[in-house]
Parts: C-alpha cells; structure tokens; sequence
C-alpha cells in the first residue's frame, strides 16, 4: 500500500478512487449523426430563428465528423479517446476542425452545449471547470426536472440563504447532473462524493472548483437524495473503524500474528478511547511488528531470540525521517513499557483461557529496559512546569491585548458601517476609505448581518475586510477568557452548549447560582463548575452575539470530534462562526490559531528569544497552578478540572517561590503551635531594657546598625563599608563629605606611593559611593509616594 492511499484510508471513509472511475454513457451515446443534428431543435432553450442557428448546426456536425474518426463503440468513448475529456484545449489546438476564431468561437461553443444539455456527452468535471458558458448551467435547470430544481431553490430559501451562495449550489448540482446524465431527483450521495473526491484531487483545487457543493449536499436533503441534516463534511470523513481495518493498514504477512494482535486490540479496546486505541494499534503493529517482518522476512512468532530483540530495541530508539535523516526517539520508554505490557498481558491471560497459552511467551522488552520512564516523567513535568512559570506571569496581558484588539475591531468596523463607499474617515487617529467588494467579495441585500465592510488604510495599498477581523478577534477573545477562568480542555470548550449553562438556587438563602455544566470528555465524568461574574459576561456576549446575528437562536449544528472520529447530534454550540452559507463549531486547531495570532500582537518572546506560543491545554495548567497558589485544597481543584487523581493535579501545579516561603511560614506557625507556651511568654523589665540598650550601642553617626540582637561588631567599626550600616538620609551630606575625602586621600596615597592605603581606602570608596547612591534613591522614592526599599534580599526565580 502505497503511502497516499495509506493516509487517505486513515482520513477519508469514501473510496473516491472506485467513485472517479465509474464508467458513463449517455442517453445518445448510440445516436446517429442525423438523430444527434436533431436535438437542438427539439430543446426548449433554441432560439428558432435566428442567424446563429445555422453557425451553430455546422459547427455541431463538423465535431461529429471529428469525433467519428476516433475509436469508439459510442460518442462517450470517441470524446474520450479524443483527448477532449481532460478539459478544453483542444478546441484551439486540434488541427481537424476549422481555426478557432471570433466568428468559430460562439458557434462552437454552443453546439458543445447542445452535446452536453443532450446527454450526448457526458462531461467529466474537467471540462464543466474549464467551460465558461454561464447559460449552459441555467439550461440545464430548464431542461432536466425544472420541477425539483424549483423545489431545490424553495428550499435555499427557506434557510435563507443569500443569492451568490444559492447561484454556486445550484451551480454544483447542475454540475453533477450534466456529468452524471440523471435529473436530480435521481442522484445519489456517490454522486456528490464523486465531484467533492474530484476536486480533492484536482490540481486546481486552490481555486475552489467545489463552491457551493457543501450547500448543494444540504438543499439534496430536501428532494430526498441526501439524509436529513447530514453535512458533505461530515459524510466524507472518517468514523471509528473496524480494529482489523487498523491492523491491516501496516499489510502484516504473518497471519497468525495478525490475529493474535486483532484477538488482542480488541479486548483492550473498550477500556480506553479511540485516540489512545490508534496509538496502541501504531506501537504494536507499527513501530513493532512491521519493523521485525521488514528486517526478517518470514518471521511467524511473537517469541523472539535475544539476537531479533536487541536489535529492533536499537531501531526503535532512532527514528528515520521522510528526508532520510535520523534523530532518536523521545518516546522509546512509553513504546517499549507498551510492548512489555502486551506481552504481560497475554501471560496473565493464559492462565484464565487457554486459547492464549500458545502465545505465553517471554517479552522482549526486559525490565531494565523500562528503568526511567519515571525518571522521564519527572523530567516532562520539570518540563511543563518551567512551561507554566514562563507564560503564567504573561496571561493578563494576553487577555488585556485580546480585550483591546476585538473592542478596536468593533470600533472600526461600528464606524465603516456609517460611511458609504469611498468616503474617508478618522478612527483612532488613522484616515481610512471604505471600498467598494469585488464581484467575489459582494453578497446581496438579503445576505445575513450587515455584509462584508471592507476598508484600505488611506497610507495603505491593500483593502481589508473588517468584518473578517472583528469576528476572527471577537472568538480570540472568547476563547481565551473562557479556557483561562474555567480550566477547561479544548475538547470541552469546544462541547459547551446554550444548554450548558444552568443555575442552582440555594436551599438556605434562595440565592441563585449560575453553574456551567461540561460534559463527559476524557474520563466520561460530568461535572458542574461554579460561573464567576468575569465568566458569566462573556458567556453572555458569546449568545447574544450568536442570537443577533441568526434571528434570535443559537443555531443547532453538528461537531465532527476528531479524537473520536464521530459526529455528534445537532446542538446550539457556543463556539461556532459562520463559514459560507453554514454555521460551523470552530475546531481545535482554529482555537489554537486564534490564541497564538492575539499572543502575536503583544510582542511576547520566551527564554530562546522566540516569539512566545501558547497552547489550549497551558491554560488549563495555569488555571490549576493559580487555583493552588490562592489557596484552593488541591482536592478541590482536582474535581473542577475532572481529574482523577491528585497526582494528576499536582503535576499540573508549577510552584513559584512565593509558594514555597507561603508553605514554610505555615510550617514555622504550626511548629510554634506545639511548642512549649512558656518560650512565648511576656519579657521582664530587665530582659526588656537590655534589648532597648543593645538599639541604644547600634546607633552611629551616619546612622544605625543592622547586625543582629546580641551579636558584636565583626567590622571593628569600619561602618562605611559594612553592608548591614543603614544610613540616615539626614546624614547624606556626612556621607557626600565621606565620599569627598576619600577620593582626596586617595590622591594623597597615590602621590606618596602607599599603594597598600590606595586599596584599603579604593574599597572604602566604592562602598561609600554606593550607599550614596542607594541613599539617594530612597529619598526620591519617599518623596514621590513610591515604595521603599528596607535592603532586604530578594528570592528570583
């Protein structure tokens, strides 16, 4: 298996392959040339009449002609051996028909209509891409079951779906039933995969050959042809599969072994969630059993020599990359820990069913060969924390920056919606011009909300579409404060529904406490978090804005979870934007773009020097570090994050020095409490006057000493230089007059060669100087209210 259709089977559940290559013939596949010149004229689209009539006859009989030199039981097959199915070049290139001028081009053209509108030909998507006849698509409706085309459009009406949005389904669908030759009655959902798997293929596909088909699949549902509420998204991606459809994926040519490791999987399946299962399915058949069939071909036992394990240890420990480079693996421990266990486990199972004694084999993964997974575990937790300690400190100003950038967004965008096109105006001291949308750009006046405002910085070259940019900052900002006061993990967030936000009135003050409630995610616990007042605004920012702008509702809409590789039913989720003509959950991948372009703005960079990154999941550690650190029992905080263990939480917990100096002093208070009461008692008079005297020695004449009660001078005196002399700032100008007279004795000392008094009296100086200097910023701080260091030493972390 070749690696693309590897990983279109680990994506797609369509085989667009066996779709793309369907075979087709049309109803006039088996006409003559005289019975083919007489359907234009029995369509209702032909203009009877007119000059061009003729021109368009000649040119249809002249392709016949050439058509009829090729190959073929039937007119698909000889359009087809022709070349003319890859798109339209031929009909400037190919030297058997008339050059391809003005006066050919019309003509032509619609004799190609007439082919096709006939179901003489039916086109491949190709062609339909490359040909630019608008009307041929508006004929198509007119011909083929205009009835279900009417109820088609009644029902993109009905959705209320803008005209350009409704043009490109229609479009699609009429797409479909040229290449397809059924009306759209008669289609089927392969028929709309057949052109999506098209399009994904197609080299064009940059330039959106499939606007509209996701509407088309939608509007399908109401003439029958699509399931009811279904989404083309949803339908082409890939669900839970089979654990043998896994296993078979890595092409194991052991049989037996192929079975044991499906018998296996699947009774390991239902304890853990589908992504967890895919990795186990990876490491066991992957990274393990594939590597020892490609390096020992034949190889039908699980019980491996001592020669065979060591050697795939070694491989498993470096990992060879796509360029041929070869870097070592960082999770080798967890690979061979999950090796060991498999083969563990299969000896524990032998002793309760006998249908596994067979593979009851030693392990080739010994236990020393496990020694340090705690050890790396430790590591990854030192890891996150100093993670933690590096973006913790920055969060206030991430959730500031995402409030500004979104309120300025809004401001602009409130501001452009006053002006007409191509007025100027003044916003946050900046001239800007609303332009006029593009014809790709510009929806119809019965579009939702107040369309796309697009505006060009008067200094600037590029127009920008505001709208754009006030949605994509107002759900940046959404994000961040709703992951950063919940915890939650982006699985969860991206769950929360309407639905989710209940209250509960208490029983002793018949308060009324909003709760928001998150379902089952990781460990399948519900649980119900306490709704701060900050959480409560934007919970209630995020539904008026949904209900502004969809009549009143939270649309109920479907989330794809890619972990578990399902769609869930329709609900009324509050992260979902609008994309196209649809209401869409914005993905995890999307929230993570949406934080890391706000944290952009600030500027931020980490200990490297690289711009600073944050991830969904480091607020939730953030969230758990300062629940902690302000003093929430982990226990608690435990079961708001839905965790079941403390272990857990107090990996996720990165403690600062504050923390450590908050604990000891709750430890000193503790040991004081259960020490004797006699050492706390009131002092005598006597031990009372000899502490005032030991303050009464301390005093000097540039100010006080700070050596500690009953210890003696360990400086003889030299005060100017010890670092516990506090200085009175009425002393400065003692002190400046020190700092003076040194530096004249120094002269002295030089002039005389004392060499030995220049260095006592340089150190006298330096340190005199610097006093001075402290001095002088303690005054400045006093007078101007800040403030005042008291010289004790600070703990960095």
């Amino acid at each position: 298996m070749t690696l693309a259709i590897r990983a279109r089977k680990k994506y797609w559940m369509v085989d667009f392959a066996h779709l793309l290559e369907r075979p087709r013939a049309g109803r006039g596949d088996a006409f003559t040339v005289d019975q083919v010149m007489r359907i234009p004229a029995q369509s209702p689209v032909w203009r009877a009449g007119l000059k061009e009539n003729s021109a368009t006859l000649n040119e249809l009989r002249r392709l016949l002609e050439w058509l009829a030199t090729h190959p073929g039981a039937g007119w698909q097959e000889r359009w087809v051996s022709a070349g003319a199915d890859r798109g339209l070049d031929w009909l400037t290139t190919v030297t058997d028909l008339r050059p391809f001028t003005r006066a050919v081009r019309d003509p032509r053209v619609r004799a190609i209509g007439h082919l096709f509108l006939g179901q003489v030909i039916l086109p491949s998507y190709d062609v339909l891409l490359a040909f630019r006849a608008c009307k041929l698509f508006k004929h198509t409706r007119m011909i083929h079951e205009p009835d279900q085309f009417a109820a088609l459009a009644a029902a993109a009406d009905a959705r209320g779906i803008n005209d350009k949005h409704r043009s490109q389904a229609m479009k699609a669908i009429s797409k479909i039933v040229l290449h397809t030759g059924r009306g759209p009655s008669l289609l089927t959902p392969d028929d709309v995969l057949e052109m999506y798997g098209w399009a994904m293929h197609h080299p064009r596909a940059s330039s959106r050959p499939t606007d509209g088909l996701n509407l088309a699949w939608e509007l399908l549902s109401a003439v029958g042809v699509t399931p009811v509420n279904s989404r083309l998204r949803h339908a082409v991606l890939l669900g839970q599969r089979p654990t043998a459809d896994l296993v078979d994926d890595y092409e194991i040519a052991a049989p037996r072994v192929r079975d044991v490791l499906i018998r296996y999987l699947d009774a390991r399946r239902p304890a853990v969630d589908y992504n967890s299962f895919r990795g186990d399915v990876a490491i066991l058949t992957g990274v393990f059993w594939s590597d020892l069939e490609r390096h020992h071909p034949g190889i039908n036992t699980l019980q491996l020599s001592a020669e065979q394990a060591a050697a795939w240890r070694e491989r498993a420990r470096i990992v060879v990359q796509t360029d041929g480079t070869r870097r070592p693996r960082t999770d080798v421990l967890a690979i061979f820990t999950r090796v060991r266990t498999f083969y563990l486990d299969i000896q524990r199972w032998a002793v309760e069913d006998a249908n596994w004694a067979e593979w009851a084999v030693p392990s080739p993964v010994r236990r020393n060969d496990c020694h340090g997974f705690a050890k790396e575990q430790r590591a990854a937790r030192s890891r996150m924390h100093q993670r933690i300690r590096e973006r913790l400190p920055h969060l206030l100003l991430l959730a500031d920056t995402a409030h500004r950038l979104h309120a300025d967004a809004a401001g602009l965008l409130t501001a452009a919606q006053q002006h007409a096109h191509g007025d100027e105006f003044e916003f946050a001291g900046r001239q800007y011009r609303r332009t006029r949308m593009n014809a790709a750009q510009r929806t119809s006046a019965n579009d939702r909300g107040a369309g796309n405002v697009h505006l060009r910085d008067v200094l600037g070259v590029e127009d920008e579409n505001i709208t754009a940019r006030e949605n994509e900052r107002f759900w940046a900002w959404a994000a961040i404060e709703t992951l950063r006061h919940t915890g939650l993990r982006v699985e969860e967030l991206l769950e929360l529904t309407q639905l989710a936000i209940v209250s509960y009135r208490l029983p002793e003050s018949n308060e009324l406490i909003p709760l928001l409630q998150v379902i089952p995610s990781k460990n399948n616990e519900e649980r119900l978090l306490l709704v701060s007042p900050e959480l409560a605004s934007v919970l209630a920012t995020i539904v008026t804005r949904l209900r502004d702008q969809n009549g009143g509702v939270v649309p109920s809409v479907p989330r794809y979870d890619r972990y578990e590789r399902e769609v869930g039913p329709p609900l009324p989720h509050l992260f979902q934007r609008q994309r196209g003509s649809r209401q869409v959950v914005i993905s995890d991948g999307g929230i993570r773009m949406l934080i890391n372009r706000t944290l952009a703005m600030t500027g931020l960079r980490d200990s490297r020097g690289d711009p600073l990154a944050f991830t969904p999941h480091d607020f939730r550690r953030m969230f758990a570090t300062e629940a902690v650190a302000n003093g929430l029992p982990v226990h608690i905080a435990a079961r708001l994050l839905g965790h079941a263990s403390l272990d857990t939480t107090q990996a996720y917990v990165a403690v600062f020095q504050d923390d450590l100096v908050r604990t000891y002093r709750a430890f000193l208070a503790q040991r004081r409490a259960i020490r004797p009461t006699e050492e706390y008692r009131s002092p005598t008079e006597e031990e009372w006057s000899e502490f005032q005297q030991h303050f009464q020695t301390r005093k000097l004449e540039l100010g006080t000493c700070g050596r500690p009660y009953g210890t003696p001078c360990q400086h003889e005196h030299a005060c100017i230089r010890c670092p516990v002399l506090r200085v009175d700032p009425r002393q400065r100008e003692r002190l400046a007059e020190i700092v003076r007279n040194l530096g004249c004795r120094i002269n002295e000392a030089r002039m005389n060669g004392w060499l030995g008094e220049v260095d006592g009296l340089t150190v006298s100086l330096h340190a005199a100087t610097a006093k001075l200097v402290d001095l002088d910023r303690t005054i400045a701080r006093a007078r101007d209210g800040g403030p005042v260091s008291i010289g004790m030493p600070v703990l960095r972390s």
